[in-house]
């Protein structure tokens, strides 16, 4: 896990300048399942009640409400507390 893209969510200082890319790894990393519907994509796990849906911006960016819910989900399901030093 990139603790590095984890720190910058997690602080919430930087949320327009989340690579789509790193977001999407961090998900996966988290184990969550992803489904892609054209730009969409949709991720979910057991366990956790929210789907997340994410699109890039055109610049390769993440859409900082977006990079929001990630982050409340993070922090609603304590799935920080498995990194270390997160």
């Amino acid at each position: 896990m990139d603790k590095k893209t984890l720190d910058k969510v997690l602080s919430g200082l930087s949320d327009k300048n989340i690579r789509f890319q790193d977001l999407t790894k961090l998900l996966s990393d988290f184990g969550f399942s992803v489904r892609i519907k054209g730009d969409h994509h949709i991720y979910y796990r057991d366990g956790i009640e929210e789907i997340i849906n994410l699109q890039p911006l055109k610049d390769g960016k993440a859409k900082a409400y977006q990079v929001k819910q990630v982050r409340v989900i993070i922090f609603k399901y304590k799935l920080h507390k498995g990194v270390k030093n997160a």
